[in-house]
């Protein structure tokens, strides 16, 4: 069965760090396209991070490039991400996800964490 579980999380003071750890089991990493998507309330689903199938490359979401940065443990199957300059906006719950195209990684994956809460206090 496949499943992603995520660790990490938590309330930061703007201007923060913070890391999540995702990891993943009844698949690999290396054989779909993995990243992060968040959702604020009231708001849609925005694509933070994905490490395209096809090239291994990361692709970030304008809102958290040069802040967020990504990296993949294929031997361990996990994935990893560090928050820097957290700022208010940044509050959402965070999804670790995966799909065969980075695509579809915010819009239908097919396979999901439970999500964790990361809030940029004020």
């Amino acid at each position: 069965q496949e499943q992603m579980v995520e660790s990490g999380g938590g309330l930061v003071q703007p201007g923060g760090s913070l890391r999540l750890s995702c990891a993943g089991s009844g698949f690999r990493f290396g054989d779909y396209s993995i990243g992060w998507f968040r959702q604020a309330p009231g708001k849609p689903r925005e694509a933070v991070v994905c490490i395209s199938s096809g090239d291994r490359l990361a692709y970030y979401g304008d809102a958290v490039k040069d802040r967020f940065y990504i990296w993949v443990d294929a031997a361990k199957n996990s994935l990893g991400r560090h928050m820097k300059d957290l700022k208010a906006g940044d509050t959402a719950v965070y999804y670790c996800a995966a799909a065969q195209w980075c695509r579809l990684v915010t819009a239908e994956p097919t396979c999901w964490g439970q999500g964790n809460q990361v809030t940029g206090s004020t």
